[in-house]
Formats: C-alpha cells, structure tokens, sequence
C-alpha cells in the first residue's frame, strides 16, 4: 500500500496531513511549489487543477481537503474517526467545506452579499454561518458523537486557523472547543512537520 500526499505548508493540504496523522498509516509527502512544480505536466495529470492537497492511494487520486479527510476515515475505519452519528458525521463535514468556507473566504476577500441576495449563496450570510457553529458548540463537545472524528478536524482546523488570523469572532463555545483539540499529538505532530518544511523554503529564499 501507498499514501503520497502532494502538498505545500501553507495550504489546506495541512488539514489534510492532520488527517493522516490521525490515520496512523505510513504515507510519503511531495512538496510543490505553487508557481513551477504545482503547474507542471506531471502533478497537472493527478490534479488538472493544479492545486493541492491531492492524495493518491494506490493509484487513486482524491483531490480536495475535506473529501481526503472524509475518504481516510471510511478507508481506515480502525482510527476511529467516522463519528457514531453519522447523519451529524456528514452534516458538519460538508459545513466545513460548504457554508463555513465560503463564509469565511468572502469575509476575508470583503466580499458583501446583499440581505435580498443571500439566498444565492450556501452560506446565507457570515453571521448566520458564525451563530450555527456558535450554537452546536455550545451544546456538545463533539460533533458527531462522543469522541473526536474526522468532522471535528475538518471544522477544528478551520476554526482554529480563523482564530488565529482574527478572522472569526472570540466567541467562548469557539476557544472552548479549539483547546480540546489544538494538543492532540496527531496535529501536534503534522504542524511541526509543515512548520519545519516553510522554515526551509524561507532560509532558501
């Protein structure tokens, strides 16, 4: 068996390496570079796209950073991360790479949708996104049961980098949450690999 993950340190590809650790399994890292080796022919035929993260497993190729994560969890179901509940496992992984995303990046770019056009995005407006999240954090530890699963590190991970660049609100239920899961040695563990790897392209130039 072969995991390569294809990634850059400061990308989604993280949540993605995060999501590996928590696996468990042996994988190997490329690390490309978002002008030269992201656009080249070779990564080009795994992700026409020419962005990362990109898995490729055994010749399978999944692209984007919440199907990698949700694809892991049902291919290794021995790490546990597929949530008891799974109506509530699928509910708040799609929030993650739906509403909550799209929320968050057109908050960052200032994009304003108009009250009477809301309805023409997933996310309706960034407060409700916010104040939905707020709402079931507040009311249970985890997501989708009573552990930690692939849909807490999915939402986790966003959350935590938006509160680390103070673009999501300091709400308790948010730092509350974000401290149940910021030591886990799986994160631990990917962060200081990425953290090690932007350390060297910045001494390299």
């Amino acid at each position: 068996m072969t995991l390569t993950l294809y990634t850059h340190p400061m990308s989604r590809g993280r949540t993605a390496r995060w999501m590996l650790e928590e696996v468990g399994e042996a994988y190997q890292t490329v690390y490309l570079d978002y002008r030269t080796t992201m656009k080249a022919p070779d990564y080009l035929a795994i992700n026409p796209m020419g962005k990362v993260p990109a898995l490729v497993h055994d010749g399978r190729v999944v692209t984007e950073g919440t199907a990698i994560v949700a694809y892991l969890a049902e291919t290794f179901p021995k790490a546990g991360l597929m949530g008891q509940d799974r109506a509530a496992h699928y509910r708040w992984l799609f929030f993650g790479a739906g509403p909550f995303e799209a929320a968050m990046v057109n908050k960052g770019l200032g994009v304003e949708v108009p009250p009477e056009k809301s309805g023409f995005v997933g996310y309706g407006s960034f407060d409700r996104t916010i104040d939905a999240l707020d709402q079931v954090l507040s009311a249970r530890e985890w997501l989708a049961g009573d552990g930690f699963s692939a849909a807490d590190l999915v939402i986790g991970a966003q959350l935590g980098y938006g509160m680390m660049f103070g673009s999501l609100p300091q709400r308790p239920a948010f730092a509350a949450y974000w401290d149940r899961i910021k030591d886990r040695p799986a994160r631990l563990r990917a962060a200081a690999a990425d953290d090690a790897e932007l350390a060297r392209i910045k001494a390299n130039g």
